[in-house]
């Protein structure tokens, strides 16, 4: 499931923080990792590509607020919704971290992209983020009129993000709704044990083993949480219920296993599932879009995705 040799922009990123000198997320400390991470967003984030509309604002939430921005694409719409969780092991990230992939997938998709900044850990451990996955879900589908939305609903994410958007699937189809079209699962983090191949050969790539550990730390309070369906739903029992699926693996990332066999569960339970494997990639190249091609193929082939899908959906109702 992985290439001869990382592709070469890709390695080029590798280079770079090796150059760098940045040691493993674990021993840099959970504050100053935040501070490096708005100090990336700012530089990475001065010439963003345009959409017809950004809006910051809140949603209700479980506690409280909950902040949301809107991607909306030109046009007078209404559009199709994509919720879209952010990546970082459920204790970094934000809205600013996600700004460019999810204002390409808004361009690539002419979809409504509603990015959450749902809350993090340790601060606040699981499930604090799911509640606030789901919420927001229930909110889009909800609030159409507010989104300029016209009721067809996806979620997607990347990594930490895209193992919110399968719980919120999951959750859904468990709840009676909202009714959701699709799921855009990016390298998620769904599944991923210690001894399978890509965590012993790709740990060190982008995430140490010890960065999986520690994000696990700070997320559940306890190990009893670990094997809950809602905290990672390839400990559900059944899945047939839950909507189509893409699921994108990159092939020297150490999540890419934990992936590749919750496609297979998917499929197993009679869920239509793609399972897309970007085999010469690294943990996290869609939120490279300016330094990494392949970044912005990919978001490109998820939007195709969802075309197809809300086409579908469209057809059959």
């Amino acid at each position: 499931m992985e290439a001869d040799e990382i592709h070469p922009q890709a390695r080029a990123m590798l280079d770079r923080r090796e150059r760098l000198g940045l040691a493993p997320i674990r021993e840099v400390g959970l504050g100053r990792l935040r501070l490096l991470m708005r100090l990336t967003n700012w530089v990475q984030n001065r010439n963003p590509p345009s959409v017809g509309r950004t809006v910051d604002r809140t949603i209700p939430g479980p506690d409280g607020d909950l902040p949301v921005r809107l991607y909306r694409p030109t046009g007078e719409g209404p559009f199709p919704t994509v919720v879209y969780f952010h990546g970082g092991g459920y204790v970094i990230g934000d809205l600013a971290s996600h700004d460019l992939l999810c204002r390409h997938l808004t361009r690539e998709s002419d979809c409504v992209v509603m990015a959450v900044d749902y809350r993090l850990a340790p601060e606040h451990p699981f499930p604090a983020a799911v509640e606030d996955a789901y919420a927001a879900t229930k909110w889009a589908a909800d609030n159409t009129d507010a989104l300029a939305g016209d009721g067809r609903l996806a979620v997607a994410g990347d990594s930490a993000g895209g193992a919110l958007a399968a719980v919120a699937s999951l959750m859904a189809a468990e709840k009676a709704g909202p009714d959701i079209d699709y799921q855009a699962l990016l390298y998620p983090g769904v599944g991923v044990e210690d001894g399978q191949e890509s965590v012993e050969k790709h740990g060190g790539r982008v995430l140490e083993r010890g960065d999986l550990e520690w994000f696990r730390e700070c997320y559940f309070e306890s190990d009893v949480h670990e094997r809950n369906p809602y905290a990672d739903p390839s400990n559900a029992c059944d899945l047939s219920g839950v909507p189509p699926a893409t699921v994108l693996t990159a092939g020297f990332d150490p999540l890419r296993d934990g992936g590749a066999n919750y496609a297979d569960q998917l499929a197993a339970d009679g869920v239509d599932v793609r399972h897309v494997n970007y085999d010469d990639m690294i943990h996290g190249f869609a939120t490279m879009t300016e330094e990494i091609d392949r970044a912005r193929e990919a978001i490109a082939e998820i939007a195709d995705h969802l075309r197809a899908a809300f086409d579908e959906s469209e057809s059959t109702r």
